[in-house]
């Protein structure tokens, strides 16, 4: 029998933690029949096994980019994408609740947030940011662990070869203080498969009880592990595959419950395999690699990677290799799938991973600039035909890493000359500033990873001010926390639990077929149609299922059918209100309403009481409805536009809409143009002057497969789904001769919109902002906003016209042409935060700035005359001597410096101090020494000289060594003055 627990557990530990590396592998045929050599056969192998041999289901990967889980920066499992079917959250009319057991090669990556290895690749042989995970799954109690335990079996040790004597596994072992037994029907199952006993190993919740997170789904696991030894010596076991079986729910006060179903969700990563399989040491000598290894060395000329680590890797040269080799893999699928380098979030992350990547390629592989992206084909070369997205955007993904990697040089340069600069200031023991540190930071601005900032500063023998670095970095995580607006609430929600007893009770999903119950009157306004429907269950606010609820009481309430829009897609959930039938002065306001698994809750507050069984009768707010109408076919319109303008492969990376705007993201190569802005304006525009008839129909999702032009989201969609097609009936626009989806908007969408685009009147673009390299945000409002926004514009334009018109005719002083340069800063602000068409917005912004220009250039020439004439009475009052301290009328500081500069120009062996009266008492200061010979110290400072008579007017002053300036406020300018000649008198 087994080994005990303990025992096992503490083997296992040790054995885990001796072998970091895929190190000693054996290299001889793991069986008579050849293995699959090459990781394509490896990945086909596993995926023809379950579909083949077990009836699985093959589905695609996902996108790395994840789909409504905000808790993710990154999809970094294969089971994400299943997530609505552990949590009993599904659509029921979706694909994917109709899985039962499928298989896939999944794209993940680990980098950022709780499951990051970024920092530990390259330092050992196995550690990846982006790997494949493979694996397959059981929903719904379609099989459980003898199924799933003997499939993995046979796979590994028949399909693959790999003798049963270097395979381990361990099982769940129990949890006394959880209450959970051992998993001895695992124990029992492996055992009948032919494991040996002293290969079973019993572990506890550390390592053998899986949980998605600190609530829900949850269960024991057990795993494979290898054994690298060869069955010589003490083992040193890695886990190949980890099979989970969910079967309890982690409520929120920490216990357990049954789930109602239970499922089966395994995983073992395929570049792990492969080393197994190719018997090669680590993960990067398999053929996933080795091709990039090989360009690497032949971009680089740097020696040839030899796969060593820690001390044996002199200069870090094969870590380099690891790095660059592991970063562009993760750079190419991420930029694939949509996430591209940027400033927050998981572009931030891969921003990181890139000049990660850069600084390995150059600050060791010596290689030279535009490297990186020449390993691009490499990767498509690869993995192209597993992930065909990356042979359909490989030109974005090169581009993109071209620029960033330039860039990124850029500013690796700028920071070495700030280092420079900043160690010329310092003294022989100072530490560095962690400003500067912190300033030179991708949280600071420029961009540099604060590790690399240290190596260049440990390079020059110079410490870093760590303890400042470390209370700058709680500040900014402090200013965050504060500036973060709040997340949204996520209101009542049905639990797995409430969702697993409606159905057990055998209760229907909300039929929600009625929230497009709405037609268009000849008036041109919208009649919106109201429902009338039974209580089924109403929950409290903890989502505890009632049968009534009083007065006042916030609740939930699900009901037969519905009319109100719950949100998603993008489009946010209708409010309203619904009434008692025959009790209709009485009403019960709904806030929003939620899809949960198929199920509408309305969120409502009870003015009276409530039972199920209550016939209701609800309303939406139509003018709430009507404006997520306008903008979810505005919307629709603008993606269209868009592609229109800027070309058929423009993609949109995701919307959001409300009655107030609409804010859409779409994949662009570079900031758009004013001239495209206003383009994709007018695209709009014209169809909505065209009123053109808004078609929606119901059809079969394999119709809409082969549609060219067809727009679809990266979500799951209900069959039939619903098509929405702008101008061309939605027969002719799904017949593939007909080619009306490349000329009109026609897509995938369950909103609701208006009947005919009329309705939209106007849109108008009013922001658009880089999200990251790559993804640009527009936002955009309707109707009366519209116009509203085009009158502002205009406005703003006019005021703009006329300040130019003032700057051309000149200014008489200098106070009238720095109240014209006041207005120009005003005017930018105002052009800046206004409600405006953002087209209009860039011309104006640069027309301000060369108007701006032009205002600063017309004050210096104006000071620069005054100055001069000011400069000479002076020299004319004074004869030459060692000190000039005089008054000097003028309202700016700016023209009393230029006096000062002037007058020690003239008298190069003067120091000069000048005080000019202002209004209230104030005075203005400024003051430079006399130039002295080259290698001789001025008697006094400038700076000292203008604090010392500030300080006397009990002001404040700033300035350097030589040029001083500063402010105060004395009735009395007679003794300002001698404080100032005394000074400088006892100096010299």
């Amino acid at each position: 029998m087994a080994v005990s627990m303990a025992t096992a557990a503490g083997r296992l530990r040790r054995a885990i933690r001796r072998s970091p590396l895929l190190g000693g592998l054996s290299r001889r045929p793991f069986s008579s029949m050849p293995p699959p050599a090459s990781a394509t056969a490896v990945r086909d192998a596993f995926l023809s096994f379950f579909r083949d041999r077990h009836g699985h289901r093959l589905v695609p990967s996902a996108s790395v980019r994840p789909r409504g889980d905000p808790s993710l920066l990154f999809v970094n499992a294969g089971m994400n994408q299943f997530k609505p079917i552990f949590l009993g959250t599904v659509d029921p009319r979706s694909e994917m609740a109709g899985f039962r057991r499928v298989a896939n090669s999944q794209k993940c990556v680990r980098a950022g947030g709780r499951h990051s290895d970024l920092e530990d690749v390259g330092r050992d042989l196995s550690h990846h940011t982006f790997f494949e995970m493979l694996g397959n799954w059981a929903f719904g109690g379609e099989y459980f662990k003898e199924e799933a335990c003997s499939m993995a079996w046979e796979l590994l040790t028949r399909v693959y070869g790999i003798p049963e004597d270097r395979l381990w596994v361990s099982y769940f072992g129990g949890d006394a203080k959880a209450g959970l037994d051992p998993d001895l029907e695992s124990r029992d199952i492996w055992l009948s498969l032919g494991v040996h006993a002293s290969h079973m190993l019993s572990c506890g919740p550390q390592e053998n009880f899986w949980e998605m997170g600190d609530t829900g789904p949850c269960g024991p696991c057990t795993e494979i592990h290898y054994d690298l030894t060869g069955r010589v010596g003490a083992p040193q076991l890695v886990e190949l595959w980890n099979l989970v079986f969910i079967q309890h729910n982690r409520e929120a006060d920490g216990s357990l419950q049954p789930l109602p179903q239970r499922h089966v969700d395994t995983g073992m990563g395929l570049e792990r395999l492969l080393a197994v399989l190719q018997g090669t040491r680590s993960t990067y000598d398999t053929d996933l690699f080795s091709p990039l290894l090989n360009a690497i060395h032949q971009g680089c000329g740097a020696p040839r990677y030899l796969g060593r680590v820690g001390a044996a890797d002199e200069g870090r040269t094969d870590m380099a290799y690891r790095v660059v080799a592991d970063h562009i893999r993760t750079l190419s699928i991420c930029i694939a799938d949509g996430v591209c380098p940027g400033m927050s979030g998981a572009p931030l992350v891969l921003r990181q991973i890139l000049r990660r990547a850069v600084r390995f390629s150059t600050e060791v592989l010596r290689a030279p600039p535009g490297f990186l992206s020449s390993l691009v084909p490499v990767v498509v070369e690869t993995l192209g035909d597993t992930y065909p997205e990356l042979q359909k955007h490989s030109a974005q993904i090169g581009s993109l890493v071209s620029e960033d990697e330039a860039a990124f040089l850029a500013s690796l340069q700028r920071g070495r000359r700030i280092i420079d600069r900043t160690l010329r200031r310092l003294g022989p023991s100072d530490l560095f500033p962690a400003e500067v540190a912190w300033s030179l930071s991708l949280s600071g601005g420029l961009g540099l990873p604060l590790d690399l900032v240290e190596l260049m500063l440990e390079e020059k023998g110079v410490r870093l001010d760590s303890a400042g670095l470390t209370r700058l970095a709680q500040e900014e995580a402090q200013h965050r926390s504060q500036q973060a607006k709040p997340a949204q609430e996520q209101g009542l929600q049905l639990n797995v639990h409430a969702l697993g007893e409606l159905r057990r009770r055998g209760v229907p999903p909300t039929d929600d077929s009625p929230k497009y119950n709405y037609s268009l009157r000849p008036s041109g306004g919208y009649e919106f149609c109201a429902c009338e429907a039974q209580v089924l269950q109403l929950y409290t606010e903890n989502g505890t299922a009632v049968a009534s609820v009083g007065k006042g009481q916030h609740c939930g309430l699900l009901l037969d059918k519905t009319n109100f829009y719950a949100e998603q897609g993008g489009q946010a959930s209708d409010r309203g209100y619904l009434v008692r039938v025959g009790q209709e002065d009485v009403l019960f306001p709904v806030a929003r309403a939620q899809v949960c698994g198929g199920f509408i809750l309305h969120e409502a507050v009870a003015p009276e009481g409530l039972k199920v069984g209550d016939q209701v009768q609800l309303h939406v707010d139509e003018a709430w409805r009507l404006g997520c109408m306008e903008k979810h076919t505005a919307t629709h319109l603008l993606n269209w536009a868009l592609r229109r303008v800027l070309g058929p492969g423009t993609e949109q990376r995701g919307s959001h809409l409300n009655p107030e705007r609409l804010r859409f993201d779409v994949a662009t190569q570079a900031p758009l143009t004013p001239e495209q802005l206003r383009a994709v304006e007018g695209a709009v525009q014209e169809a909505v002057g065209q009123d053109e008839a808004v078609y929606v129909e119901e059809v079969a999702l394999a119709h809409t497969a082969r549609v060219p032009g067809l727009r679809s989201l990266d979500e799951v969609y209900p069959d039939p789904v619903r098509v929405v097609s702008v101008g061309v009936p939605v027969a002719n626009a799904l017949d593939p001769a007909s080619q009306a989806a490349l000329q009109t908007s026609v897509e995938l969408c369950c909103g609701t919109h208006l009947l005919r685009t009329g309705s939209i009147g106007d849109l108008v673009i009013t922001g658009e902002r880089q999200l990251s390299k790559g993804t640009t945000r527009l936002l955009a409002v309707t109707g009366e906003q519209a116009q509203q926004a085009r009158e502002v514009g205009q406005a703003l334009a006019q005021e703009v016209e006329a300040a130019a018109e003032r700057l051309s005719r000149g200014s008489r002083d200098v106070l009238e042409a720095q109240r014209l340069s006041k207005d120009m800063g005003r005017l930018t602000d105002a052009v800046d935060t206004a409600l405006m068409p953002q087209w209009q917005r860039q011309e104006l912004q640069a027309t301000l700035k060369v108007l701006q220009r032009r205002a600063n250039t017309a004050i210096r020439k104006l000071e620069t005359g005054q100055a001069a004439q000011k400069t000479q009475e002076l020299l004319q009052r004074h004869s030459e001597g060692p000190l000039i301290v005089d008054t000097v009328s003028t309202e700016s500081l700016s023209v009393l410096v230029k006096v000062v500069r002037q007058l020690c120009e003239r008298a190069p062996r003067t120091s000069v101090l000048l005080l000019s009266p202002q209004p209230l008492g104030r005075v203005l200061c400024a003051c430079q020494v006399a130039q002295v010979r080259e290698g001789t110290t001025p008697a006094f400072t400038a700076e000292a000289w203008a604090l010392a008579v500030c300080s006397h007017m009990g002001g404040k002053a700033w300035g350097s060594p030589v040029v001083a300036q500063g402010t105060g406020t004395t009735a009395d300018l007679e003794g300002a003055l001698s404080t100032a000649r005394a000074y400088a008198l006892n100096q010299l």
